[in-house]
């Protein structure tokens, strides 16, 4: 089954990092990795993309300082933060600035399928409503 959204996977390990994307693409799901914050956020101005799967600890830049940018730039995508056990409170920190959950590492790959199909349907109806906001506000325009 072809999968509409698309995934950047954003984390450090390389081994993980490509085994995720290995196991996604075959899923049929478009996707990219990077291996730190700025080429991620270099990626997304050349290439959007749906949704962020972002590990919280990485060096330079960390995984929280990657969201509050990602969302500063790209309100819409969704991100999913990918967290160790010592590093639950920053995950539950990642959330307070927007990030749509967190997975455990290592993760199953059914879960993070799971949650990468409840983040783009999440992130459908921000756009529905964004659509909806900006038709109603030309229409309010129009009448007076």
């Amino acid at each position: 089954m072809e999968r509409d959204f698309s995934v950047l996977i954003v984390d450090d390990e390389d081994d993980f990092r490509s085994t995720l994307i290995k196991r996604l693409a075959k899923r049929k799901i478009d996707i990219a990795g990077a291996s730190g914050g700025e080429e991620a956020l270099a990626m997304m101005r050349e290439n959007p993309r749906d949704i962020v799967v972002l590990d919280v600890k990485m060096p330079g830049m960390d995984g929280i300082e990657t969201l509050t940018a990602i969302k500063k730039q790209h309100p819409l995508t969704e991100v999913i933060m990918l967290t160790g056990h010592a590093n639950i409170e920053a995950a539950l920190e990642g959330m307070e600035f927007g990030a749509f959950d967190y997975l455990m590492k290592p993760t199953d790959i059914d879960d993070l399928l799971f949650k990468l199909e409840d983040a783009y349907h999440k992130r459908l109806l921000h756009e529905r409503k964004t659509l909806q906001l900006k038709k109603e506000a030309e229409r309010k325009k129009m009448t007076t």
